[in-house]
């Protein structure tokens, strides 16, 4: 069995009965042998609204100088061990709801992605009706489609005086493809560790942080502990309900763990982590929560 996603006293899109849904994953016609979620699967794991309560810092920090470095994916495609393609991307609400909070403490937003080429998102899982992450997709919107290269960035805005305060890398499945395997990202993140910025990641996000192990023994995340999305989900139920096609050839919760990193969670409940500077949450429900602790974390380093 599956568990819902939902939110918690949110409303969730119901079109037919769950015994009427589809729990074949849908065909997406831009590209051969790939597929969005099943019907069922989103009548589980999407809402129209998020559990977002309000921002607890409008406004706290207004030096003007302070800002975030979003790394998101550019990759629409993740080819499944049984040849088919999963048709992903970041997801909407762990990139837009703590950005939410973020942004309306008075921190800016840089995005980047690896190529420079624009940051794709999982709309089908956007909440049509939540205020919050609709109006920061708007604002962030151009950003996303013409962001910075990532290598250009760090030739140019990286550096013990840099203006960034913080890495964040939302989730969605879409990070597995080429964000784990990057030696830039693995350079932002020695960075922000040498330089003692944030870094924010959550769901599949925390995939990224392999990338810090490119070309050395080991992990310099050896000993963190963690939150991130349950690999049981991915091996058993998100296939069974047909979110996905097929079967995942990277599991991050156990590549964390052989780089000795600690998981904290076996489910997806919310919860969220704090370890040193590392922000993480385990799954969509965590996006509120973490923006709310990032927000607080970030607002106190500054104040």
């Amino acid at each position: 069995m599956a568990v819902p996603f939902h939110f918690p006293d949110e409303g969730h899109a119901t079109v037919m009965s769950e015994t009427e849904l589809s729990k074949s994953p849908t065909p997406d016609p831009a590209e051969d042998n790939a597929f969005f979620p099943s019907p069922y699967s989103l009548s589980q794991y999407t809402s129209d609204k998020t559990d977002f309560g309000g921002v607890q810092h409008a406004g706290a920090y207004t030096g003007g100088r302070w800002k975030i470095l979003m790394i998101a994916t550019d990759e629409r495609y993740l080819l499944m061990d049984n040849g088919t393609m999963f048709s992903t991307g970041n997801h909407p609400v762990e990139m837009l709801l703590p950005l939410h909070h973020l942004m309306a403490a008075g921190f800016d937003v840089d995005v980047a992605t690896v190529t420079g080429n624009p940051a794709k998102l999982e709309l089908w899982a956007m909440p049509g009706k939540d205020e919050a992450v609709l109006q920061t997709y708007a604002d962030l919107k151009s950003k996303l489609k013409e962001p910075l290269n990532l290598r250009e960035v760090i030739a140019d805005k990286l550096g013990p005086d840099s203006d960034y305060l913080a890495v964040f890398i939302p989730g969605g499945h879409g990070v597995e493809v080429g964000v784990p395997f990057s030696p830039e990202v693995g350079e932002v993140l020695d960075w922000a560790l040498a330089n003692d910025k944030f870094i924010i990641t959550l769901c599949h996000g925390p995939a990224a942080l392999l990338a810090a192990a490119i070309g050395k023994t080991e992990s310099p995340f050896k000993g963190y502990s963690i939150c991130v999305f349950p690999d049981a989900l991915d091996k058993g139920p998100n296939k069974d309900i047909g979110y996905l096609p097929g079967g995942l050839r990277l599991f991050i919760a156990e590549a964390l763990e052989d780089q000795g990193l600690k998981v904290v969670n076996d489910q997806m409940s919310g919860q969220v982590h704090q370890d040193r500077r590392l922000l993480t949450g385990d799954s969509p429900l965590a996006s509120n929560n973490l923006g709310l602790l990032a927000a607080d974390a970030l607002v106190e380093a500054v104040s």
